[in-house]
């Protein structure tokens, strides 16, 4: 793996960790929001659920990269 490679996984990583912390805190925001407002806790779960497939998308980044060392 090149320099690029490891600096690239690297922000993957934090990356996708970042992201779970934004998903919990939607959620939460979510359920405190819901007695009051049902749409905005409705999209607050929708970002939740967008976040979650972005993630989705830079794990399987992350499994490329890992695939690809080597290869330039």
């Amino acid at each position: 793996m090149d320099e690029v490679q490891k600096q690239l996984h690297i922000l993957i990583d934090y990356w996708i960790a970042h992201n779970s912390e934004h998903i919990r805190e939607f959620r939460d925001w979510a359920e405190r929001v819901a007695s009051s407002s049902a749409e905005v806790a409705q999209q607050l779960q929708a970002a939740a659920t967008k976040m979650a497939a972005v993630s989705a998308e830079l794990t399987k980044a992350r499994l490329a990269l890992s695939r690809s060392k080597g290869e330039h």
